[in-house]
């Protein structure tokens, strides 16, 4: 994969339907893997780690952080992580495309939601979600 620009790693939110829009003012999104191990080690493994293949659970985390434009996107997560108040989660449909690799797509839940601001600078957010389901990639 040739180096590409980070602008065109991009957080898509559905909107309705199949739709999704890109979510407005980030200026960096992240996103990563993982695949939790789980150790089976014991009296037999002569002294070497071994672990459970295919035991762990497998989650996506995603990150951004921008600059609040206050766009219907951003109502759009502010209201649904208004909605997990009270103990019951909100999942919503999220893509993350990465330049020449691919589109990451499936359920969120928004895990966090920050809005700051100095008296001398724009005002910034951040979000972070974490997977609720299975994630596809295309």
């Amino acid at each position: 994969m040739a180096a590409q620009k980070g602008l065109d790693l991009l957080l898509k939110i559905n909107t309705a339907g199949s739709t999704y829009t890109t979510v407005g003012g980030l200026r960096s999104t992240s996103i990563t893997m993982n695949e939790e191990s789980v150790d089976a080690t014991n009296k037999d493994s002569a002294g070497q780690r071994t672990l459970l293949a295919g035991g762990g659970v497998q989650s996506v985390s995603v990150s951004g952080s921008g600059v609040f434009t206050d766009s219907t996107t951003e109502v759009l997560m502010r209201t649904t992580f208004a909605g997990q108040t009270g103990g019951s989660a909100v999942f919503k449909n999220f893509q993350v495309i990465v330049p020449d690799l691919g589109t990451f797509t499936g359920s969120f839940q928004i895990t966090s939601l920050e809005y700051a601001g100095e008296y001398n600078g724009e005002a910034t957010y951040s979000v972070s979600l974490e997977s609720a389901g299975a994630i596809t990639f295309a």
